[in-house]
């Protein structure tokens, strides 16, 4: 799965869920340099909502 995995030279977005009983992980790396990993439902749930919010396709929008 690390070529799923996001990087520096590919930024985005990489949520994993195994089985229903597994906890949630996530890794992002924005094209602006930012970088974070989660663990855990919630957690990934905040990384997934801050980068959506305020980085990844934040920076594609016009007229901010």
């Amino acid at each position: 799965m690390s070529d799923l995995a996001p990087t520096s030279e590919r930024p985005g977005l990489h949520v994993s869920k195994p089985s229903p009983s597994a906890p949630a992980t996530a890794s992002v790396v924005c094209q602006c340099g930012a970088s974070a990993t989660a663990t855990g439902d919630a957690q990934v749930k905040a990384l997934v909502d801050g980068y959506t919010a305020s980085h990844g396709p934040a920076h594609q929008r016009t007229g901010r």
